[in-house]
């Protein structure tokens, strides 16, 4: 059997890598006003990040239609036996469920819709996963059951560095924005039950990289290997001393860096910063 693998662009991986291990990919859309972009096709994260610094306005998010992934299943029965469809958390969008809906109108075709019931690269590592046992001509059930057994062990944890966002998309009132910039407090941010929910709040960026740090010592310091993703939205810089830190701190840590796009990136704002990692 021969398995296609796609994902939608909120896994933030580089056209680069999908094209190498033949990664199929869904865009989600980002309207500014009346005008609607496809995320990682007709906009850029850095495009984004600065027309966001402009707006007057968060602009909308919005799934893919389950006819722009009816039309992409069709095409992929053309050339093989059946995919594995791995989307974001289907508790902050209705991607998972589009492509249940639209798998069900195809022939020819085998559609395994995936809830990686997470986000950003931490469900991209699920893609990758996913494409490196297909190359090796693995079963659609043994693909299915190293995701399930990768979510036992796959964590994510963010900082929030701008509180405007978040109060811009009614989830914090004005006072608390304000009170909340004055004594510095970075919210973690985790996922839990397929949602974005917070984890604990800290009172500077540093203690709040600590924080995440801490955390992810609990499984690295078993000593078992791990696989590990530095996200972030515009702090490079910040990244990659991160990773660097990581790095030279744990030898069984294998550490990348990726991004937050425009859709997530909506709603986490310019300046978050998280790690998402899990037991090879």
């Amino acid at each position: 059997m021969k398995i296609a693998v796609l994902t939608d662009s909120t896994a933030y991986i580089p056209a680069s890598i999908r094209d190498q291990w033949n990664v199929h990919m869904v865009p989600l859309n980002v309207s500014f006003g009346n005008e609607s972009y496809r995320e990682e096709i007709d906009l850029t994260t850095d495009e984004f990040y600065e027309m966001i610094r402009d707006a007057k306005d968060l602009p909308k998010t919005s799934q893919p239609s389950i006819g722009a992934l009816t039309s992409i299943y069709e095409e992929l029965a053309k050339d093989y036996d059946a995919v594995i469809s791995i989307h974001l958390s289907s508790g902050i969008s209705g991607t998972y469920q589009s492509a249940v809906a639209a798998g069900n109108m195809v022939e020819d075709l085998e559609v395994y819709p995936y809830d990686s019931e997470i986000s950003a690269m931490a469900q991209g590592h699920y893609v990758l996963e996913a494409a490196a046992m297909a190359e090796q001509r693995a079963s659609v059930e043994e693909i299915l059951a190293r995701l399930d057994e990768m979510k036992q062990s796959i964590r994510a944890y963010f900082m929030v560095d701008d509180l405007s966002n978040l109060h811009r998309g009614g989830r914090l009132n004005g006072a608390q924005v304000l009170v909340g910039s004055m004594l510095q407090v970075k919210p973690l941010l985790h996922f839990v039950d397929k949602k974005i929910v917070p984890f604990e709040k800290i009172r500077t960026k540093k203690r709040a990289l600590n924080r995440i740090q801490d955390l992810f010592a609990k499984d690295a310091d078993t000593g078992v290997p791990i696989k590990a993703t530095v996200i972030h939205a515009q702090r490079q810089q910040d990244a990659e001393k991160f990773k660097q830190e990581l790095e030279a701190k744990y030898d069984n840590a294998e550490v990348s860096i990726s991004y937050f796009g425009p859709v997530i990136g909506t709603h986490l704002g310019e300046g978050a910063i998280g790690l998402a990692w899990y037991k090879k």
